[in-house]
């Protein structure tokens, strides 16, 4: 069929472009953008400057807060921290939300302790019962990409400040 025969290209948001016969292992950021829960979250990352970072080989782990998450923000906030004067704080919380290497849910298991994010600061994560991350859930362990791993998570979680 002559549609397969050609390259077909979704262009999301005028930031990225992702090409609908990728033969390859989606990274994270492909990863979110294809879930269709994250549209919140691609649009922080890309309006933060961080697509090619958390599309670099990594690994990386993100614990990725659904649309539904970012709901639960006060009125307001995810359109303040989207403005460009807000940039920083914007990556801040982002990078808050990961953690360099791949940590896959059986790494942890049974385990609780401190790790350190990308942002500086370090994530509380208690796997004894479920698995929790600072405030967060993880409502789903495990999507493995090329690049790492996302852990969804039902709340977005802060830095300290």
């Amino acid at each position: 069929m002559k549609l397969r025969s050609k390259l077909a290209s979704l262009a999301i948001a005028g930031a990225m472009t992702v090409s609908a016969t990728v033969t390859h292992a989606a990274n994270i950021v492909e990863t979110a953008v294809s879930a269709g829960q994250f549209n919140t979250l691609v649009a922080a990352v890309q309006a933060a400057g961080l697509v090619k970072t958390l599309s670099s080989p990594g690994p990386f782990t993100v614990f990725a807060p659904t649309d539904a998450a970012f709901a639960k923000l006060p009125a307001g906030t995810v359109e303040t921290l989207l403005k460009p004067e807000n940039k920083d704080q914007l990556i801040a919380v982002l990078t808050y939300h990961v953690i360099p290497g791949k940590v896959m849910s059986s790494d942890i298991a049974g385990k609780s302790l401190d790790a350190k994010t990308v942002q500086g600061q370090s994530l509380a994560i208690n796997a004894t019962m479920g698995v929790k991350v600072d405030t967060a859930t993880v409502i789903q362990a495990d999507i493995a990409t090329d690049n790492g791993v996302i852990h969804v998570i039902d709340t977005v979680v802060l830095p300290k400040s």
